[in-house]
C-alpha cells in the first residue's frame, strides 16, 4: 500500500489507549512500502505521544519515509484539497477507518 502517514494515524498506532489504535495497527500491518510523511509529523506526533524515541523508530524500522516538503507540491495539494475525497484531517487524523485505501 502506498499513502500518506499523518499526525493522527502515527498517535494512533503508538498509542494502545487511543480510539483508533487497532485500526492503527491493521492499517500497519499491510503497509508493504514506508508511509510518506515529513518532518513536522514526526514533531507533532513526538509532542502528542510525549516521546521523540517512538516517532524515530518508526522511520527507522521503515514503517514511514519523511520525504514530503511542501513547497515541491503545492499545486497538487490544492487539487487534493478541491477533491470530494479529501476530508478535514484536523478532527479524524486525515486518513479514517472508512477512507478508500
Amino acid at each position: 500500500m502506498r499513502a500518506i502517514a499523518d499526525t493522527g494515524f502515527l498517535v494512533a498506532f503508538a498509542n494502545r489507549n487511543d480510539h483508533y489504535h487497532a485500526w492503527a495497527v491493521e492499517v500497519a500491518a499491510s503497509v508493504t512500502d514506508p508511509l510518506l510523511t515529513c518532518e513536522a509529523v514526526l514533531a507533532e506526533t513526538a509532542f502528542h505521544l510525549r516521546n521523540i524515541s517512538i516517532a524515530l523508530a518508526f522511520v527507522r524500522d521503515g514503517l514511514v519515509r519523511p520525504v514530503f516538503a511542501l513547497g515541491d507540491h503545492l499545486s497538487r495539494l490544492a487539487e487534493l484539497i478541491s477533491s470530494p475525497l479529501c476530508r478535514p484531517a484536523a478532527r479524524t487524523g486525515g486518513l479514517t477507518p472508512d477512507s478508500p485505501q
